[in-house]
């Protein structure tokens, strides 16, 4: 299986939520069907604190939680290892686009796999495209 896409956490916690789901999503989480979506290391944290707002919340209850961990986990998500040059890189892309670190990452894995970026937010969306990131 091959990278189709960059998935960033904003569209993998649409899956969670069905208030948050939506066709572009949903058709996205289809594609995994067939390839696989590649993560920044920061990702793996996201998802763990958008379920842990969630129980928090009593959006979703601790059986839910768990249940969403092990549904995300199952999925082809390819988590990219962290190199010796990240930091500067995505500091640099932070630097350049007024993105925290966190989108910054997405944004330079993109850049750096040639990967159209999946997100669901729009300064991440507008900053892709403003550097010549093709958006999933």
């Amino acid at each position: 299986m091959t990278a189709r896409f960059v998935l960033d956490s904003s569209v993998s916690a649409s899956w969670l939520f069905g208030d948050e789901a939506d066709a572009w999503s949903d058709a996205l989480l289809g594609e995994l069907q067939a390839s696989e979506a590649l993560v920044p290391t920061v990702w793996v944290l996201e998802s763990v604190n958008v379920l842990l707002v969630a129980e928090r919340r009593s959006r979703l209850t601790r059986a839910e939680v768990a249940h969403a961990a092990h549904l995300l986990r199952s999925l082809p998500i390819v988590v990219e290892e962290p190199q010796d040059a990240d930091m500067e890189r995505v500091l640099s892309v932070g630097q350049q686009t007024g993105l925290s670190a966190y989108d910054a990452a997405y944004l330079d894995l993109a850049e750096r796999a040639g990967l159209p970026l999946a997100t669901r937010d729009a300064a991440l969306r507008a900053a892709a495209t403003r550097r010549g990131v093709t958006l999933a």
